[in-house]
């Protein structure tokens, strides 16, 4: 008997805005800008990133290559992508 190892993709559990929210949420509670880059990315293929590239105006190779691991987005990559996702950038202050 052969045991076949998939792939896991987090993209396919993320069926609900709710989902999206609280990943997207734990992503930014990190402060780590590449797991949150990374993150948008997972969302962004959850969406569909056909659908993204055609919402922020940026390629879907660009958009695959910014928010993948190794990734680092402009600012203005990410809040396109934030945008079409659903979510804004708010500057909210922190308890000290």
């Amino acid at each position: 008997m052969t045991d076949k190892l998939h792939d896991y993709d987090p993209a396919d559990a993320l069926t609900s805005d709710e989902a999206i929210e609280v990943f997207v949420t734990d992503a930014f509670e990190t402060g780590d800008a590449r797991y949150i880059a990374k993150a948008l990315g997972v969302v962004a293929r959850a969406k569909g990133m056909t659908k993204i590239a055609r919402e922020t105006g940026l390629a879907r190779e660009q958009l695959y290559r910014s928010f993948s691991e190794d990734g680092n987005p402009t600012l203005e990559s990410t809040i396109a992508v934030m945008k079409a996702i659903g979510f804004d950038m708010t500057g909210k202050r922190h308890a000290a």
